[in-house]
C-alpha cells in the first residue's frame, strides 16, 4: 500500500485541487470501461471460429462506433474545459504574492506590505533538523493565509523557471520578462512543498518551494514581525 501511495496523487490542499483529482477519477474511469470493451472485442474475436463470408458492410455497428466514441470525447471535455475556465479565472483576490525565480533560489515580495520581501534558498542536508525533508526545505518560507484568496505573480530574472505546488494544483512558469499569475484558496493549513519544474541549469534539482499555510491571526503577527 506504502508503494501505490507514492505514485497517487498528494492530498488537495485546495478546491482547485479537489476538482483536479475529481477530473483525474472521471477520466480513469472513462479510460477502464473503454479497455475493457476493446479488450473484450479483441479477445472475443480472437478465440471466435464461427465467420460469415458473405457480410460486406454493417452500417448499424460502423454508426454506433462513430456516435458512441464521440460522446466519450464530450464526457471528457466538458468538465475539462471547466476546470481550465475555473484554473484560468482569478477573483477579487485578498493578498498578492510575488514570485521571481533564479538560478536558482526564489524571491518573495509581499505587494501589500512595504518592506516584506526575501530570497528562499534550498537548506544543506548539515542543517537539516530531525523530520524535515532533504532537498525541499528552505531557510525562509513563504507565508500565507488559511482560507483566503491568494494571488500569486509570478515572473524570472535569468531563464524559464516554474513555480509548482502540486498539493494546491498549482503549476506556472516564471518567464523573464513577463508576469504571469494565478490565483487559489487553501483550505487546511500545513507546509506544502513544490519544486520548479522547468529544466533551468544545472542546479535545477535544488531550488525547492516551500509555502507554509496558516491561519489569519498567525499570518497577521507573522507580517508583524517581519515588517517591524
Amino acid at each position: 500500500m506504502a508503494h501505490w501511495a507514492q505514485i497517487s496523487l498528494q492530498d488537495a490542499a485546495s478546491p482547485l485541487m479537489m476538482q483536479l483529482i475529481s477530473f483525474h477519477d472521471h477520466a480513469l474511469l472513462i479510460l477502464v470501461l473503454v479497455t475493457s470493451v476493446v479488450g473484450y472485442a479483441m479477445t472475443s474475436l480472437t478465440f471466435n471460429s464461427l465467420s460469415n463470408r458473405y457480410i460486406l458492410e454493417a452500417q448499424q455497428i460502423e454508426t454506433i462506433w462513430t456516435i458512441v466514441p464521440a460522446l466519450i470525447l464530450l464526457f471528457l471535455a466538458f468538465p475539462s474545459l471547466h476546470l481550465l475556465y475555473l484554473m484560468d479565472e482569478i477573483p477579487n483576490p485578498s493578498i498578492t504574492l510575488k514570485t521571481i525565480g533564479h538560478q536558482w533560489y526564489w524571491s518573495y515580495e509581499y505587494s501589500d506590505f512595504s518592506k516584506l520581501d526575501f530570497d528562499s534558498y534550498m537548506l544543506p542536508d548539515t542543517q537539516l533538523s530531525p523530520g524535515q525533508f532533504r532537498l525541499l526545505e528552505v531557510d525562509h518560507r513563504a507565508v500565507l493565509p488559511m482560507n483566503t484568496e491568494s494571488r500569486v505573480m509570478v515572473t524570472a530574472a535569468d531563464v524559464i523557471h516554474s513555480w509548482t505546488i502540486p498539493s494546491l494544483g498549482v503549476k506556472i512558469d516564471a518567464i523573464p520578462g513577463r508576469l504571469n499569475q494565478t490565483s487559489f484558496t487553501p483550505n487546511r493549513p500545513g507546509v506544502f512543498y513544490g519544486q520548479c519544474s522547468e529544466i533551468c541549469g544545472a542546479n535545477h534539482s535544488f531550488m525547492p518551494i516551500s509555502l507554509e499555510i496558516v491561519d489569519t491571526n498567525s499570518f497577521i503577527k507573522w507580517i508583524l514581525s517581519n515588517t517591524e
